[in-house]
């Protein structure tokens, strides 16, 4: 089969009919028995999740391409469906230099603000299970140095669900370092709009969260997600701050003059940098394999081989759309038109992004994950030309579903 690299990473349809020959409408197509779900990822071949055997082919074009048009040095990509993983493979190198190592299914990336929700809002959602959060308190009945007047009524449901009032950044690593500074200025910076009147998507949300967190729980929230997640699921490569020893493996992000040149084994993001590397914003590394592990435990309900993370009611209440209007749930974003799970994702489905070229979405309806792992800030923020490449994936994954309607958010449901 031909795979036609010159085509723009956008056209997935075209893509897809230069890989298989033509693009057959989902109601035209044989749909195989409901599959049973499988706990613990075994490798498989498309079509024993009930999809096109020829999505391997078709994925790897879209990558072809996007490596081509330079999205990034390198990439690693993962579908999963019904805890059959259908595709995972990692595609050119680390860096952009020529003696650059490839990328693999093990290689560390700067997750960004998938920091978000693999670590801040996994923590909090573990602490509410336990009694120990209550999403409706104030911020300032766990954070006592948090007392702004203007500030009184934002509660731990706003900051999760992006919609305290506060303004979306501020280059605060400018002048600031350390937690301390960071609560007293995010305290003492005014208000963008009354709390829970607009969601605005801010990293100050996800910072004092964080505090929310560390208050409770007693640790870091490196050292509770570590000991509480990470390392009971296996997921070994995932970690804030990683060692020395691991940088060799890692993706660099972008060329930083502020911090010497390229960065590479350090937090992307300047104020996660600023707090020491541990934010509930950004600061996680992680890589393709350990985030597989992490999908399937969400769409297992909150189980993965014999470990419980947290109860499937909670996973389902936390990652539901929370307020009309708005896409976002708790921590999480849901599909919408023009979102990054592109056209066919359900309206059930949640995923998170990140800044530095990372992205996973998750369908429950349909059993399926899609994660996607650049580093397209290398060696610019600049580069946009992974926007596209994230719903191409996307769509890509969806398309070859067999067995279930095609959603399509632009052409109606």
């Amino acid at each position: 089969m031909s795979h036609a690299i010159s085509l723009p990473i956008a056209g997935t349809a075209a893509i897809l009919a230069a890989v298989t020959g033509c693009v057959i409408p989902a109601s035209q197509l044989p749909v195989p028995a409901r599959l049973p779900g499988v706990t613990t990822l075994i490798r498989s071949a498309p079509a024993d999740a009930g999809m096109r055997n020829d999505l391997n082919a078709a994925l790897d074009s879209i990558m072809a391409v996007a490596l081509q048009e330079r999205v990034a040095p390198g990439a690693a990509l993962a579908v999963g469906r019904y805890g059959r993983l259908v595709h995972m493979k990692a595609y050119g190198t680390l860096d952009t230099a020529k003696a650059s190592p490839p990328v693999d299914e093990s290689s560390m990336y700067d997750m960004a603000s998938l920091t978000k929700v693999l670590a801040t809002t996994t923590a909090a959602m573990m602490l509410e299970e336990q009694a120990l959060l209550d999403l409706d308190r104030t911020v300032a009945s766990y954070l006592p140095a948090f007392n702004a007047p203007d500030k009184a009524a934002i509660t731990v449901r706003m900051l999760l669900m992006h919609r305290g009032g506060l303004e979306a950044f501020a280059p605060l690593y400018r002048e600031f370092k350390g937690r301390d500074q960071y609560l007293q200025q995010i305290n003492l910076r005014p208000l963008k709009s009354v709390p829970g009147t607009q969601t605005v998507y801010s990293d100050w949300d996800m910072i004092l969260m964080q505090l929310v967190i560390e208050t409770i729980a007693g640790t870091t929230l490196d050292a509770f997600v570590s000991a509480r997640v990470f390392q009971p699921l296996g997921m070994t490569r995932t970690l804030f701050n990683p060692d020395t020893s691991l940088h060799a493996r890692i993706a660099p992000t972008e060329i930083d003059s502020l911090r010497g040149g390229l960065v590479r084994g350090a937090v992307h993001d300047e104020n996660a940098w600023a707090v020491g590397g541990v934010a509930g914003h950004a600061g996680l590394f992680s890589s393709l394999r350990d985030l597989a592990v992490f999908a399937q435990m969400l769409l297992n309900g909150g189980e993965y081989n014999g470990v419980r993370i947290a109860a499937p009611n909670s996973i389902a209440r936390w990652t539901a759309p929370q307020w009309r209007g708005s896409s976002r749930a708790l921590g999480w974003d849901t599909a919408a038109p023009g979102s990054s799970a592109g056209r066919h994702f359900s309206a059930r489905s949640f995923g998170h992004t990140g800044f530095t070229g990372t992205s996973m979405w998750i369908d429950p309806e349909r059993g399926l994950f899609v994660i996607l792992l650049t580093n397209r800030v290398n060696p610019s923020r600049d580069n946009q030309r992974h926007v596209p490449l994230r719903k191409a994936v996307a769509d890509a994954a969806q398309m070859a579903i067999l067995d279930a309607p095609l959603i399509d958010w632009e052409g109606g449901r």
